[in-house]
């Protein structure tokens, strides 16, 4: 929308903003007037009686008001103005007669912490005009039932012509009041304004104030104010400021000035023969009911259609809805009572056709094409969905529903109706597809197949001649293998070593250990010879780059064992493919072990090998459980369960470790006493993993000489006192540990 507004029409757009703070000189200029004009119209006032024209000058209060008025009056004339331009604009202007559709903006119910005259005014308006919504729906709603044939039934509801009566009413009004309390002389002010109102409407069962509330009702009235009962809800109005608000009058002083104005603008405003009228100019109460008036008789002239406009939310962002403020204004828009009034009678009505065309799939015998007359084809469709007669009326165009709920479940029919008849259509459509594609697949491939085998035929050819020319070659080539070079013999071998290292690396070794190698023809045999000497090579780096720290320690425990136990103990061939562990105890048991050689012995003594071994009295061989623990300097022996440390013997002290040549894990240690203390004598003991025991012991002293293996029956040891025990070994079908006599017998098994 675009409007050319002239130039003289610049000043006022701001001038009602800054009027009551702008030096005159200024103000004049702005308004087109003279000084002494305006400063006198301003300052005085002139009353005609009787053909005398009496002119007194005015107080400064009343000056103030007067100020005050013109610039409301300026500001309300000016608008009044732009608007009649914007609409003389878009004025039809052409012969033919045409319809006009007209768009009404108008203000929503409004409750604030402080509801003064403006929201009495604006919610005044939205009273009237929910009285003629509710009127012209029951009017068109009552019409077309008349016009399909229906019985109209009566509708109950909230008829707010009572609230428009105690504001309008022109005896007993709440305006005619104001009105009646701004025109009478003398002391005029809101209180006697109340009290007057209070007087005549108090009464009313929607009126109440603080005078006339209860003790509970008081607590939230103040002695101004006073709260009425529109349709919407209550709302509380302060009475400060209603008298002047509705007193905006302008003197005739004012007005001259205006008319004398040489701004167009300003003196089409304040026209001369406004001057002419005699009459007092209407409070704005009086202008806002009769402006009103004449909106309500214009909308029940015409076909209204309504938009209702609801925030969602007061941070105007998308995808929030706050619910208490939606339900404050579907309540304070009355849109309950719109939708109680149109759910009253029926909520749903559609011509025959529409009806019939977007339901008719629901039910067999209307679809998918109806014969008969369009009405008939409704009624079989409501028979169809089994409707009581009472829920639906068939009119002479329309069909009719009375409740939401049998419009809904229709939906959910058709919507279900729908996914079927989709079904269906993509079935056929699929159907026909799928058969189009196939016959014109059939015919492309009898014809592709035609010439694909014509193509294979002559590739058939080709191959089976190729085939014949290089087998031929190749048995002169191999009849000819011994004789001098020539054109077959030369292919052929050059055909044998393709084939021979073509299928070399499927038969290579896989280990080192394996000795086998590939036979080759006689001609290949220095280049397979010089393959076997790389390949093997190869796989040594191999398996010696593959080997960890900890693989190269254990295999050289591996050869120390070999070379100490090899051919000397019956059970080292069994040791081979085993593999030394770092302790034999349960993990836990083995943390808390090596915890404990810790605390008794220092935190260097880190426990690198343990097991469970049975430890032998020197005198009377009685067998006790023990666990070994090993580090690099002692040998340390403690109770299972409690893991106290018993026995501990520095490894310089074990002179030697004797053992017998049987498979037996019994084992004497040669315990050497420290210089000036007394002989202990040899430790006895016997063990699961003797082999690894002593190797590691002796490893850890570098001292492999000191493991001595016995060939002997018997077996000398020391014991405290410069005396001597003897140990038997001998061979049996079980293994065991036995005092026989005086001697310790140790059976191995065969």
């Amino acid at each position: 929308l675009s409007v050319c507004l002239p130039p003289s029409l610049a000043p006022f757009l701001s001038f009602s903003c800054f009027l009551l703070s702008i030096s005159p000189p200024i103000s004049f200029q702005l308004l087109g007037t003279t000084l002494d004009a305006l400063t006198k119209a301003l300052t005085h006032k002139t009353i005609e009686a009787r053909g005398e024209r009496v002119t007194s000058p005015l107080k400064v209060e009343e000056a103030t008001y007067v100020r005050d008025a013109t610039a409301k009056a300026v500001y309300e004339r000016m608008f009044s103005w732009l608007v009649g331009r914007i609409n003389t604009s878009l004025e039809f202007k052409g012969r033919v007669p045409t319809n006009v559709m007209g768009l009404l903006d108008i203000y929503g119910f409004e409750v604030f912490g402080n509801n003064s005259f403006e929201q009495f005014c604006i919610n005044y308006c939205n009273e009237k005009l929910q009285q003629i919504f509710i009127e012209l729906t029951l009017k068109s709603e009552q019409e077309e039932y008349l016009r399909e044939g229906i019985e109209w039934e009566q509708i109950e509801y909230f008829n707010n012509k009572i609230i428009l009566d105690l504001i309008d009413d022109k005896q007993k009004g709440i305006m005619s009041c104001l009105d009646e309390e701004c025109l009478r002389p003398g002391d005029v002010s809101d209180a006697s304004f109340l009290s007057k109102m209070t007087t005549l409407v108090g009464g009313h069962a929607h009126f109440t104030c603080h005078e006339l509330a209860d003790s509970e009702l008081r607590k939230t009235l103040g002695r101004e104010e006073f709260r009425m009962k529109h349709y919407a809800g209550d709302v509380t109005y302060s009475t400060s400021g209603f008298i002047d608000k509705n007193n905006d009058l302008l003197f005739r002083d004012v007005k001259e000035a205006m008319s004398e104005s040489n701004n167009v603008v300003m003196s089409s405003m304040f026209t001369k023969t406004e001057l002419q009228s005699k009459k007092r100019p209407s409070t704005a109460a009086t202008q806002f009911r009769v402006s009103l008036a004449k909106l309500a008789e214009i909308l029940m002239s015409k076909e209204p259609s309504y938009v209702r406009c609801v925030k969602p939310n007061a941070r105007k962002a998308t995808g929030l809805m706050e619910g208490e403020l939606v339900k404050h204004q579907v309540k304070y828009l009355g849109l309950m009572e719109n939708l109680r009034v149109r759910r009253a009678g029926f909520a749903y009505r559609r011509e025959f056709e529409v009806f019939l065309k977007r339901y008719k799939c629901v039910c067999p015998a209307t679809w998918p094409d109806w014969s008969g007359h369009v009405r008939d084809g409704v009624v079989e469709l409501a028979r169809h969905l089994a409707w009581e007669q009472d829920s639906f009326r068939i009119g002479k165009t329309k069909v009719f529903i009375r409740h939401p709920s049998m419009l809904f479940k229709l939906e959910e029919v058709l919507e279900a109706r729908k996914q079927e008849l989709a079904t269906q259509i993509q079935a056929l459509y699929k159907m026909h597809r799928a058969k189009t594609n196939f016959l014109r697949m059939r015919v492309a491939v009898t014809m592709l197949a035609s010439h694909w085998r014509r193509v294979c035929a002559q590739r058939e050819k080709e191959r089976r001649k190729k085939a014949t020319v290089s087998i031929r070659r190749f048995i002169k080539g191999f009849m000819t293998r011994m004789g001098a070079a020539n054109e077959y013999n030369t292919k052929f071998q050059r055909y044998v070593r393709y084939r021979w290292i073509s299928d070399l690396p499927k038969q290579l070794p896989k280990t080192v250990l394996v000795k086998e190698w590939p036979p080759c023809p006689p001609l290949l045999k220095n280049t397979s010879q010089i393959l076997r000497d790389m390949h093997l090579k190869w796989m040594v780096r191999r398996y010696c780059k593959g080997i960890t720290p900890e693989r190269k320690a254990f295999m050289e425990l591996k050869v120390k064992a070999s070379e100490v136990f090899r051919g000397k103990k019956q059970n080292y061939s069994q040791s081979i493919p085993q593999i030394f562990n770092n302790s034999y105890l349960d993990p836990r048991v083995t943390s808390t072990v090596a915890e404990r050689v810790k605390a008794t012995l220092g935190a260097d003594e880190n426990v690198f090998f343990s097991l469970p071994a049975v430890k032998y009295d020197r005198h009377g061989y009685k067998g006790r459980p023990r666990v070994l623990a090993c580090t690099r300097k002692t040998l340390v022996m403690l109770v299972p369960g409690k893991f106290e440390v018993k026995e501990s013997y520095p490894l310089s002290s074990l002179s030697a470790m004797a053992i017998s040549s049987l498979s037996d894990g019994f084992v004497i240690f040669r315990v050497e006493a420290a210089p000036g203390a007394k002989a202990r004598g040899d430790l006895l003991m016997s063990v699961d993993n003797l082999i690894e025991l002593c190797i590691k012991l002796a490893d850890a002293k570098n001292d492999l000489a000191s493991i001595n293996i016995n060939s002997d029956a018997t077996m000398v040891h020391h014991l405290p006192g410069d005396k001597q025990g003897t140990i038997r070994f001998s061979q049996g079908p079980q293994p065991s540990y036995a005092k026989v006599g005086k001697e310790f017998h140790v059976v191995a098994s065969q």
